[in-house]
């Protein structure tokens, strides 16, 4: 601080309070300070020495009216008007006021001096009164300046503002506070106000381009892409005979579609697609706005509906939406077309594009449509053909001009379209383009349902697949599987030709009520590879819904009997005496004889027709289907063994009465048609067993599914096989199978019947193929099993008569071609010797009280006499003394005539006898009364060898009918 500077003296009164900022600073009256005077002026050094103005002035601020300025009183110096007052001024004028200059807003730095030293340039000075103790007289020197304030800015308005002439307050003249320089914008009149500023429009541009960012933000992040449609995924399963032909399509559960990959579609078709609905698609970007708004345009100024959508929104529309025509949906479709755009390459688009658009005629995807309109697979399609599927994306029903031909002129001009589309695009040149010519449609077709055998061939697949966990039941339902199966197209039209020549076309359901309850399954195998060559489910699917190939609720009757013998071979068992059970071994035959060595309880089976056989071979046995013997063989050789065999040659081990129990040699398990095949195709096989399959091939979107292996394995020894193969021929040449003749191949099998004739079996082979047949009876209405007696105007239906029919033709048309084979056989020890007869035996005169005689009770195959036919008889003496007697002395019988036909009431019609005498009970005359007659009446008795001796014994006829036994074949 300089030393020139005044000092504030004691008593000068209290010290002046700061002026607050919202009152304005008091101004120094008169004209402004030059820049010299304020050089001049010393500065007032004294701290804190304001005062406020409204202590001076005429008038304290208290009465001092608003919009006054204090007027300084006379002799004040910048007064105007008025001169410096001198050192003689009178005491309390002004001359003993000091002024002070005005300081800057607070915090403002005054330029040019140093920190905290008033700027001399912007200061104002303004009068300090005098302090206490100070009189008027003494007169303060110098100016005082004032702390600041205001910022810069302000004192420089200020400043300005305290110019003369501006009507700031302290010029004398009246007025308001300083205002701004710019003029008001006048207000908008007239019809101005009708329209926007510039600013209202620019406002409004980016308010909508604001609107539009975050719609088009929010949208993108909120709309995902969703799972697909139901519609979209589901498809046919289509089913091909082994040879690649279609055998039935699955369409029943969705839609006819059959997904295929992009490479399995030819280049020329997807240029095709491409040509016809977006030749940009590689090109451009997932939506395409041009196209959107051109095609809005087009549908309001009538030019006719039109689509901008590009093939990725019409993709995400078909597979991820709906056809709903609602903003919504083309909201959603447009969010995540461009998602989808930006995750997923084009080649899927297009193949998903290509495999879910429609094209008419109920097909949904190109591989479908092919087949619907060409009856071929996409891949064989020429460029004509796949233009023409490209048409019909358009408008599928309009240009299918098989189904409307007056169309066919627009259609044509679609298909140049699309063809000169790719000659533009270079997919075509144009030379070939010139070759191509329309390529008619074929005629639509119904709907490929699941009639005739193709529903039971689809659910005995579906069951397969299923049950070996080769695919889940929820996905196979959803479609879409190309499955192959093993089934051989003409061996399947042989199966069903078959059965309608020897069955169906024999049905008089007017005249036989009991007609209308015949049913018929069969199946076939290839023994070598188990596969399932033909099958036989009913006659229709839509009239038969159950397949009677698969069901399980069937008795299998005698056809089960094979089963004790293997398994008596394979386990190298023997009688209750020790001896080895061979096909010659010998065994007692005669009706309701107790089992030996059960200890589960007594139980003595009834032969069929409770025939009496006495003494009989195995052999012999199993040609006549005799229970006691069989009962008795199971108990020998372990009745859970007998069970553990049929499981290992192919019967289900959770089949229905599958009891480990004497009884199980009597069949009253229900093993389906196929199983039966199965098990006796293991026979044929040696004893190799590998389980049946029914499919070849199986593929998903182009993609193989792997098949479980078969697994090969041997389920008996080839001796215990091939020993049961050559009983089984025995049955076919001279049993109760002999029907199987007709086949004219060497061949196996076995007759069986279930209980109360409800079912008729024939299941046999040869060295080429397995194959069984069953008759069943089924009430239409209540499905509930029924016996077949008087069906097809037969009295019985057994297993050596209609079932044995249908495998001879069967066989002998499937193999038609192939060259005969011979069985090969390798027999347990023992098996090949015959048993030599007694020769005192057939010399002896039965007595008349033994249930020696004639009736053999066997099956309802075996009629005639026991011991008078090709069996016993033949051409043995003993023989003829036999059936001579017989006939003679013990009553009424049903004797033979040439080739051993049965002479009763009702005698059959063929040679041999394989239908005399049915439900007649002729019997040969036993003392105990007459027994029914067996069914085929002595083929296996009599025989082309024993005829003549056996008709000695045929002199008197039978006439009564005796009781029928239960269970056996």
């Amino acid at each position: 601080m300089s030393s020139d500077e005044p000092q504030r003296q004691p008593g000068d009164g209290p010290e002046e309070p700061t002026a607050r900022p919202s009152e304005p600073a008091a101004r120094q009256d008169g004209p402004a300070e030059g820049p010299a005077e304020r050089a001049s002026r010393p500065s007032d050094p004294a701290p804190g020495g304001d005062r406020d103005d409204r202590a001076t002035g005429d008038r304290a601020p208290a009465d001092r009216a608003p919009g006054d300025r204090p007027t300084p009183p006379k002799g004040t110096p910048g007064a105007p008007g008025r001169g410096t007052p001198g050192p003689g001024a009178p005491d309390g004028g002004p001359s003993t006021q000091q002024l002070r200059p005005l300081g800057r807003p607070k915090g403002a730095a005054p330029q040019g001096s140093p920190q905290g030293a008033p700027d001399p340039s912007t200061q104002q000075l303004r009068a300090i009164p005098p302090g206490p103790g100070q009189s008027q007289g003494q007169q303060h020197q110098g100016w005082a300046p004032r702390e600041p304030e205001q910022g810069a800015a302000g004192a420089a308005a200020a400043s300005v503002s305290a110019a003369p002439g501006d009507g700031a307050p302290g010029d004398g003249a009246p007025g308001k506070a300083a205002k701004s320089g710019k003029k008001k914008r006048p207000k908008r009149k007239g019809w101005r106000r009708l329209f926007p500023t510039w600013r209202m429009v620019l406002a409004g541009f980016i308010f909508v381009v604001l609107l539009c960012v975050g719609g088009f933000t929010a949208g993108y992040l909120l709309i995902d892409i969703p799972p697909a449609n139901a519609t979209a995924t589901k498809q046919a399963n289509v089913y091909l005979y082994a040879d690649g032909t279609e055998l039935a399509r699955d369409d029943s559960r969705g839609m006819n579609r059959e997904n295929v990959p992009l490479s399995k579609v030819p280049k020329h078709v997807q240029h095709a697609v491409l040509a016809a609905e977006d030749r940009d698609f590689y090109g451009e970007s997932a939506v395409d706005p041009k196209a959107m708004l051109r095609a809005a345009w087009n549908t309001v100024t009538g030019k006719g509906k039109q689509s901008g959508s590009t093939i990725t929104q019409q993709y995400v529309k078909n597979y991820y939406l709906g056809q709903e025509q609602t903003v919504t949906r083309k909201v959603k479709e447009f969010f995540i077309s461009i998602k989808l755009d930006r995750e997923v390459s084009k080649d899927d688009i297009l193949q998903g594009y290509l495999n879910t658009s429609y094209f008419g005629r109920n097909a949904y995807g190109v591989q479908a449509a092919a087949q619907a309109y060409y009856g071929k697979d996409v891949e064989d399609l020429t460029v004509g053909q796949g233009a023409y599927l490209a048409t019909l994306v358009n408008a599928p029903n309009a240009y299918d001009v098989a189904a409307h031909p007056e169309n066919k002129p627009n259609a044509v001009g679609r298909w140049n379209y699309v063809l000169n589309g790719m000659v533009k695009e270079g997919w075509l040149s144009s030379a070939d383009r010139e070759k191509q010519k329309f390529p008619a449609p074929e005629q639509a077709r119904g709907n490929q349902d699941l009639s005739g055998q193709r529903g039971y061939v689809v659910k005995a697949v579906e069951d397969y697949l299923i049950e070996n966990k080769i695919v889940e039941e929820d996905a196979l339902h959803r479609g879409g599987y190309r499955i192959t199966t093993t089934l051989q197209k003409p061996r399947q039209d042989a199966f069903v030709k078959a059965v309608d020549d020897q069955v169906m076309s024999k049905l008089d359901k007017k005249a036989r009520k009991i007609d209308r309850n015949v049913r018929v399954g069969g199946a076939s195998v290839d023994p070598k590879t188990g596969k399932v060559v033909a099958m036989y489910g009913g006659i229709d699917y839509t009239k038969q819904f159950v397949n009677n190939a698969t069901r399980r609720d069937y008795q299998v009757g005698s056809t089960f009997k094979p089963f004790v013998f293997t398994s008596a071979v394979q386990n190298g068992s023997t009688t209750q005496s020790g001896t080895p059970i061979t096909p010659n071994t010998i065994y007692d035959g005669n009706n309701r004889r107790p089992v030996q060595g059960w200890d589960g309880g007594q139980y003595a089976p009834a032969n069929e027709d409770d025939g009496q056989y006495g003494d009989i071979t195995v052999r012999e046995a199993t040609d006549k289907s005799v229970n006691s013997v069989y009962a008795q063989m199971a108990v020998d050789v372990g009745s859970d063994r007998v069970k553990d065999t049929a499981v290992a040659l192919g019967v289900p081990e959770k089949t229905p009465d599958l009891t480990a129990s004497p009884s199980i040699a009597l069949g009253p398990s229900t093993a389906s048609v196929l199983d039966m095949t199965e098990a006796y195709a293991t026979l044929a096989n040696h004893g190799q067993h590998g389980s049946y399959t029914l499919v070849e091939k199986i593929t998903k979107d182009g993609e193989d599914v792997a098949l479980p292996e078969r697994g090969e394995k041997t389920a008996v020894s080839r001796e215990a096989a091939d020993t049961t193969t050559s009983i089984l021929r025995s049955v076919v040449d001279s049993g109760t199978g002999t029907a199987a003749l007709a086949a004219g191949r060497p061949a196996a099998g076995k007759t069986g019947t279930a209980e109360e004739d409800k079912a008729a079996w024939f299941a046999g082979y040869t060295p080429d193929l397995a194959t069984v047949v069953a008759v069943m009876g089924q009430d239409p209405k209540t499905a509930v099993q029924t016996p077949l007696y008087g069906a097809l105007g037969e009295r019985r239906i057994n297993g050596g008569g209609y079932p044995a029919r249908v495998w001879a033709q069967f066989t002998k048309d499937a193999l038609e071609g192939k060259s005969v084979k011979e069985f090969d056989l390798e027999l347990e020890p023992g098996a090949d010797v015959p048993v030599q007869p007694d020769p005192s035996e057939g010399a002896e005169e039965p007595d008349p009280d033994e249930d020696t005689g004639g009736a053999n009770g066997g099956d309802e195959d075996t009629g005639g006499t026991a011991d008078g036919g090709a069996a016993d008889g033949g051409g043995d003496q003993g023989g003829q003394n036999q059936g001579q007697n017989q006939g003679q002395n013990q009553g009424p019988t049903g004797g033979q005539d040439q080739g051993g036909q049965t002479q009763g009431p009702t005698a059959g019609q063929d040679q041999g006898g394989q239908t005399q005498g049915q439900d007649q009970g002729q019997t040969q005359g036993q003392n105990q009364g007459p027994t029914g007659g067996g069914a085929d009446g002595g083929a296996a008795d009599g025989g082309a060898q024993g005829g003549q001796q056996g008709a000695l014994g045929g002199l008197t006829q039978g006439t009564t009918t005796g009781p029928r036994g239960r269970g056996g074949d």
